[in-house]
């Protein structure tokens, strides 16, 4: 597997044989949610945790800040909007990963950015302990808080944003894809999934080695982004490049 020096050619060589072809989104003619997936300390603040990223990141904050930007147009129109904050029982870590977001320890909590968001009588907080959010969101009692809430709303498209484009994001929105397909959110017909307003992270081949973690560990960001992206839309996901709200 080639390291970080040779990863730009192969960026651009997977993205032109699996290609991904954004589209501009203009929003108010369908009744539409916005779905944050995971926009907290621990995986978006610098040095917040094991999971969070060392040093500021260009592709993390671009993301954060397209969120910010939706989630208050969303708001200000009186849409509706639902939050993924992964939280984890300390001592219950998720495998393959280290301990990470654990109740109490302020990682799960909403970067700072968006903290707005726990306040907004718009908004509907849900917190999941494993990577697939639609499998979190199911209850005791079986019922599924995501269901309840695309149904209770009679949504028709949900907008998709945030952390990590090919873990959380991915898994959520592939499963979102069977679950529309089953017909359990009948209103439900577009599932659009914002580039600008997903990112994940950066572990090139050399320093996961030096860690001493296996070569599967590699992940570079550029590459899994687009890997993401790719997988997402070939399952049926729309992908966009470009957000605008009607009016």
């Amino acid at each position: 597997m080639p390291d970080s020096a040779d990863l730009p050619g192969l960026t651009r060589d997977l993205t032109a044989v699996l290609p991904v072809a954004p589209v501009d989104l203009v929003l108010g003619k369908q009744k539409t949610g916005l779905v944050i997936v995971d926009e907290v300390n621990g995986f978006a603040t610098v040095g917040a945790g094991n999971l969070a990223p060392p040093a500021p990141n260009a592709q993390v904050a671009t993301m954060v800040a397209e969120t910010d930007r939706l989630a208050r147009a969303f708001t200000e129109k009186g849409w509706q909007i639902l939050a993924f904050l992964d939280t984890h029982v300390p001592g219950k870590p998720e495998p393959p990963y280290p301990p990470h977001c654990e109740a109490g320890t302020g990682e799960e909590e909403l970067v700072p950015e968006l903290a707005w968001l726990e306040e907004d009588p718009n908004t509907t907080l849900v917190r999941k302990d494993c990577i697939n959010g639609f499998v979190g969101a199911i209850r005791p009692d079986g019922s599924n808080a995501v269901v309840d809430w695309v149904n209770g709303a009679r949504l028709e498209r949900l907008l998709v944003v945030g952390i990590c484009t090919d873990i959380c994001v991915m898994d959520f929105v592939l499963t979102l894809l069977s679950a529309r397909n089953h017909d359990l959110m009948p209103s439900l017909r577009d599932i659009s999934v914002y580039s600008e307003g997903c990112s994940t992270y950066d572990l090139p081949l050399s320093v996961a080695e030096s860690l001493g973690l296996p070569k599967t560990a590699a992940h570079p960001q550029d590459l899994t982004h687009h890997m993401g992206l790719y997988f997402m839309a070939s399952r049926g996901a729309e992908i966009v490049g470009k957000v605008t709200l009607d009016g």
